[in-house]
């Protein structure tokens, strides 16, 4: 287990409810700066995959990537990490739906609210508009899961809707696939079709 690691399960432990010195002394020996709060472990693989297309060690920089398991535990991350609490810088990338949280967590952590990144509808609706449905759909065959695709749209909820849509579903249709493709559609864009959120996020930390 990496440092960084140790770090991000001591700062979720934290937050559900377990003691904050041992995080404390880890920030502090760690020289971390910044933390990144992010809905789950997808937008997690995302922002990975894109910091290593750029050469950047993140961890080594100060940086915690940590998924929180859903936007609603972001007001009790940032209160204890961010300003008020750890003194961390926070970033973060959210969803449109729930910048809401984001917006009132930032507040009552005391932290300025130009650090959070928003996707219109979620990160993987970035992604499959940024790349194509087609590019996308071939992904997925290169990944060996056409055949489950080829299923999966011959369902009757399926029929008649746009293909970005669909493909967006069925990354979610089964347990770790949207974590996957986090990574595998971060490293299938070229350097000018980044989407804008995630492109921001990365250029500010």
């Amino acid at each position: 287990m990496s440092d960084m690691t140790a770090f991000r399960d001591l700062a979720t432990a934290w937050a559900a409810g377990g003691p904050g010195d041992p995080v404390r002394e880890l920030a502090g020996r760690l020289s971390v700066r910044t933390v990144v709060l992010l809905e789950g472990l997808s937008d997690q693989a995302a922002v990975g995959a894109l910091a290593a297309r750029h050469g950047r060690d993140l961890a080594a920089e100060g940086v915690c990537v940590l998924p929180m398991g859903g936007a609603m535990n972001v007001g009790r991350f940032s209160a204890l990490l961010g300003p008020r609490g750890l003194g961390l810088r926070l970033t973060g990338l959210c969803d449109e739906r729930e910048l809401g949280y984001y917006t009132r967590g930032w507040e009552r952590a005391g932290a300025g609210s130009d650090g959070v990144f928003v996707c219109a509808a979620d990160l993987e609706d970035e992604l499959i508009r940024a790349l194509g449905a087609e590019q996308v759909t071939e992904l997925v065959q290169e990944q060996g899961e056409f055949r489950a695709l080829r299923t999966f749209l011959r369902q009757p909820a399926q029929r008649g809707r746009p293909p970005q849509q669909q493909l967006r579903r069925f990354l979610g249709t089964k347990k770790g696939r949207k974590i996957r493709y986090g990574r595998v559609l971060v490293e299938a864009l070229g350097g000018e079709r980044v989407p804008e959120p995630l492109d921001r996020l990365l250029a500010g930390l």
